[in-house]
This record gives C-alpha cells, structure tokens and sequence, in this order.
C-alpha cells in the first residue's frame, strides 16, 4: 500500500517505467470507480422490469436517468471548476455517490427509483470532470496523452466488467446486494482518491469567466463546436438505445438468456478498451471528420446484425456499435479540446452536457419505438441518429487545417 499512496503526480515525475506503470494504473481504477455506477444496472434490466412490473420503455428510462444528473452536474463543473479545488470535490463527490447508491436497494417504486439515479448521475459526473480537470493540470504535455489515454480505458473497462459483476451479484444474491456493492465500489474509488491524488490549488485561467452563460452561447454559435456538441448527442443516443434495449431481446426467445448469460454477454466491450487508445492518433493522422465517420460507420454496420434470431450474430453487432460508438466519443472528445479557443472548461461541460442529454432523450425516444413497434424500430432510430452524426461531422473539417 505504500507504492500506491505515492501521490501521483510525484509517480508521473519519478520517470520510470514502474513509475509509470503505478500512474495509469491509477488513472485506469479511478476512471473505472467513477462510472461504474452508470451502466452497471443495464445488465439488470429484465429482472428490474419485473420487480417494479413495469414496461422496458419505463425502466429504461429510469435506469438511464443518470444522465440527466450528469448532464446538469457537467454544466455546473464547468462553469465553476477554477474555483473547485480538484482533490476535495472528487473525494466529496464519490463518498456522497455511495448514498444513493446504497438507498436504491430499497427504492420502493420506480419515482424514487428515477430520483436516485439522478443523483448517481449528479455525483459521478462532478468527479468525472473533476479528474478530468486535475489531470489536464497536473500531467505534463509529453504524459498528457497517455493519461487521458488510461482515463477512457478506464471508463470502457467499467462498461465491461460493470456490466459482468452487476449481473452475477443481482443472479446470486439478489437485486438489493447488486447496489450494496456498487456502493462499497464508490467508497473504494473516494479511498483511492484520498491515497493517491495530492491536494493542489486549481490553476485559475487567465479569463475571469464572469459571464459563463455568454461564454457558452459563444460555443454554441460557432459551427465547429455545435457539430461537436450535437454529434456527442447523436451518439450516446445510439449507444444508449442499442444497449438498454438489446438486452430484452437477449431475454426473449428465440435466444432466451439468463441473467448470468447476459453479463458474459457484455465481453462484448473488450474490442472497445483496446480500439479506443488509438482514437487520439487516428484523429491525429487522418483528422477528426474522417475518423469520427469512419467509426460511426463501423457501428451502423453491426446494426442490421442485430436483428437476425442467432446469437452469434447479435453479439458480433453489438461488438461494433460498441467499437464505433466509443470510439467516434473519444475522437470528439479530443476535437471540442482543441477547437475550443478560450473558456475550455465551459465548452467541456456543453460537450458532455450534450452528450449525456443525448443518452436520455434516447432511452426516452427509442423506448416507446421499442414498446409499441418492436426492436426493428428502435433499431432504425438508432441508425438514424448515426446518419446524422456523420452529416455533421463534415462541419469538423476546418478545424483540422
């Protein structure tokens, strides 16, 4: 544990490979003790559905309230974030996720049920932008890559194993010791944090931000940010009705799957921990445009895929849509970082505020697609909505000269 509590900015400067090594280490288990929460429940859809008698549509709905909260917590950090110190306000923010974390196992209807993930939503992304903020700060320009490389990984891997742990606590032990332990997982994440990041003062850019709401409209006017922004929405869209929906599918005949099978299932995102560290280079290489397009069409590929009746064919669609989709978010990303000229932290918050709107209104739209037309309609919003995040991607061209 000594190793560990090296604080990791002093692990960045040791400049060895061990040292090295510690610090993604690090960086990939906070990432993944942050979000773990989010799409953990997905895997438990079914068996929620039944427990609350409600339909897919409204359970979808409200297991994916999360990103309501972390769409309005994503504004407030931006708009507020040089006056937050970094440490502090990730630590406060993982210990207060364990709360609603632990009192969902006992929701006693689907209202409260929606309330509390909505406050999931409002603690993870504060510390998500948080670490977001601190390791841009702290990581030199050369280490800067490479950690916000290990911060996805993190946040890809906690889709997977998420998803895996989710499903055999639930199948084992029962819905209500599935959220006693994703809320012990909170307060090992505020632990990790507490031994691993040091205290330092948050860098006050040069720019008083007085007037955050203008600096935001100034992003929103111009063309390349606001592609930006709605191609975020675009895609957690997709990814959010492939992969709430996707598993009443798996429950139905002609498949029939189990709870335990439908976590082994979501293996499916381990092509997408690997693919995603290249997105920074090939957005690089080949430009924002032709990446983000590129790998939106990977995952309108593994959409029809979805429709035959065998499960090979299901799981390599959703291989793709997993693989394109996390991608296409992570080059982005990286896009609204550099196309941004002035009040970054603002324009991070809209990207991620949009984003996250974007997986609501999906499990919202594509749910009553799902409940009165059946999953070829849902399908069909979702590759809508790809469609028309690469027609915006064309807007992200000037920025790449």
């Amino acid at each position: 544990m000594t190793e560990l509590a090296t604080p990791l900015r002093e692990v960045e400067m040791q400049g060895e490979p061990s040292g090295t090594a510690l610090r993604s280490l690090v960086i990939v288990l906070t990432a993944f003790l942050t979000v773990v929460d989010l799409f953990a429940t997905q895997a438990i859809l079914p068996s929620l559905t039944r427990h609350y008698g409600v339909t897919p549509a409204a359970m979808g709905f409200a297991v994916n309230a999360t990103t309501m909260g972390m769409a309005i917590a994503s504004l407030v950090v931006g708009f507020l974030s040089s006056r937050i110190d970094r440490r502090r306000g990730i630590l406060i923010s993982l210990v207060l996720l364990a709360i609603p974390t632990t009192l969902l196992a006992t929701a006693p209807d689907l209202t409260t049920f929606t309330i509390l993930r909505i406050m999931q939503g409002l603690c993870m992304a504060a510390a998500f932008a948080l670490t977001l903020a601190y390791l841009g700060e702290q990581c030199s320009a050369m280490d800067a890559g490479g950690a916000f490389a290990a911060y996805i990984a993190g946040n890809v891997a906690s889709n997977l194993v998420g998803r895996l742990m989710s499903a055999a606590i639930a199948d084992t032990f029962g819905l209500a010791s599935n959220f006693y332990f994703f809320a012990a997982l909170n307060l090992a994440g505020a632990a990790l944090v507490y031994f691993t990041i040091r205290q330092v003062p948050p860098m006050h850019t040069t720019q008083a931000l007085k007037l955050p709401f203008a600096a935001m409209a100034a992003h929103w006017r111009e063309p390349r940010l606001r592609a930006a922004f709605i191609i975020g929405f675009c895609i957690l869209f997709a990814f959010i009705g492939t992969f709430t929906f996707v598993n009443f599918v798996l429950v139905r005949p002609p498949l029939a799957l189990g709870m335990m099978d439908i976590g082994l299932v979501y293996s499916v995102f381990a092509p997408s921990v690997a693919t995603t560290l290249f997105a920074g280079k090939a957005a690089k290489r080949f430009g924002a445009r032709s990446s983000i397009r590129a790998a939106l069409g990977v995952a309108a590929i593994g959409l029809p895929l979805m429709l035959l009746p065998n499960l090979p064919a299901v799981v390599t669609g959703m291989v793709l849509v997993g693989v394109g989709t996390f991608f296409a978010q992570a080059c982005a990303t990286g896009f609204v970082g550099q196309a941004a000229q002035e009040a970054r932290g603002i324009a991070s918050g809209s990207y991620l505020a949009s984003y996250f709107l974007g997986g609501l209104t999906g499990s919202a739209v594509l749910g009553r697609l799902f409940d009165q037309f059946g999953w070829p309609a849902c399908l069909a919003g979702i590759a809508a909505s790809l469609f028309a995040a690469c027609l915006l991607a064309a807007k992200l061209t000037d920025a790449e000269r």
